[in-house]
């Protein structure tokens, strides 16, 4: 089977990717200099992570890396990306393409896909407003509600969940963990749950070891700016306690090590989730070692609250749980240690990659 995964990533992600990739003058180069900082890891197939030679990767909106691929090709410089895209697949002779960027690939891309594709497969894990995904063969994701909104809408879905990356086992071995709590994620006010939470929280600084990674909206960086005293900037401001605690973004190994290195992982779902519950800090958290603390909700199978994560309700207990699990190493490395054999046997790569083939 030849599979052809196509992807994308932040843009905050972009300049340590550069910097990774400096001395990287090849497509095939950059590509593993991508894929070894595990960005994305736990949806990458099989295939991908094994180097499979049936296997190919790209991130199509990539300038620098797509450019790279058709100057090798011998195709012109002003190729638009998409057609660049194109060209690798049909290069490639893909027989499954599976889009893990749908939204902005519309159903034109995918009427000229080349006739060797069999089958194309688009992710999706958050509600997708008008974006129609009809021409797609299948759409997958896990949040069942999503799905089923989809499939109301005449889509050919099926549940599908991310993977344990193996590489986090090295990390979730550490016991050296400094660090309190940790949180590591978007911030923007329209998250009215989250921001509670984590101004709640970070309220215990002056107690304990606190520090929020933040990828902060286009708004919230402006309004934590000087400017951000004037109004309407100062609606979206950070509380003064999150700026406190909060660092920048971190992403791939750097982001693994940021959680080996916390007693706690913070998780919160952005509000569009409804009471579903499985986004990637829980595999993330639970991958490297950490005990995860995640707002209550319904979670896939084998994220148990009470034994291999623990939940809250609001920021002030939030605020308990952590005082609690600080207060008893024993109790709080015991959840951690099942909630990391649970992640790395009940959603392994192998089983990803079975249960991805049973899809087709």
């Amino acid at each position: 089977m030849r599979v052809f995964q196509n992807s994308g990533y932040y843009p905050s992600y972009a300049s340590r990717l550069r910097r990774l990739a400096a001395n990287a003058l090849t497509f095939k180069q950059q590509i593993q200099v991508f894929l070894d900082d595990r960005y994305g890891a736990c949806h990458m197939l099989l295939p991908i992570s094994c180097g499979d030679s049936d296997a190919f990767f790209t991130n199509w909106d990539d300038q620098s890396l797509q450019r790279g691929w058709a100057r090798e090709a011998g195709l012109p410089k002003t190729l638009p990306l998409e057609d660049i895209l194109l060209a690798q697949i049909e290069a490639h002779r893909t027989e499954i393409f599976y889009n893990l960027d749908p939204v902005r690939l519309a159903n034109g891309f995918l009427r000229r896909l080349p006739g060797c594709v069999k089958k194309s497969i688009a992710w999706r894990s958050a509600p997708s407003g008008p974006v129609d995904f009809s021409d797609y063969d299948l759409v997958v994701g896990n949040f069942p509600g999503i799905l089923a909104e989809m499939s109301s809408r005449g889509y050919r879905t099926a549940y599908f969940a991310p993977s344990h990356d193996p590489v986090m086992d090295r990390f979730a071995d550490n016991r050296d963990r400094p660090v309190d709590v940790v949180f590591v994620g978007g911030y923007s006010r329209h998250h009215t749950r989250r921001a509670e939470v984590l101004n709640a929280v970070a309220g215990l600084a002056d107690q304990s070891r606190v520090v929020f990674h933040l990828d902060p909206s286009r708004l919230s960086r402006l309004a934590d700016s000087p400017l951000g005293v004037l109004p309407p900037l100062n609606r979206s401001r950070r509380p003064s306690k999150v700026r406190s605690v909060s660092q920048g973004p971190v992403f791939g190994l750097e982001l693994y090590d940021v959680l080996s290195k916390a007693k706690i992982v913070l998780n919160g779902a952005i509000d569009m989730a409804g009471e579903e519950r499985g986004n990637m800090r829980c595999f993330e958290g639970m991958g490297c070692g950490a005990l995860l603390l995640s707002d209550a909700g319904k979670y896939p199978v084998g994220m148990t609250p009470g034994s291999t994560l623990v939940t809250y309700t609001t920021g002030v207990d939030a605020v308990a749980q952590i005082r609690r699990l600080l207060a008893d190493d024993g109790h709080r490395e015991a959840i951690a240690r099942e909630g990391h054999k649970m992640i790395s046997t009940t959603y392994s790569k192998r089983d990803q990659w079975q249960a991805f083939q049973k899809l087709l």
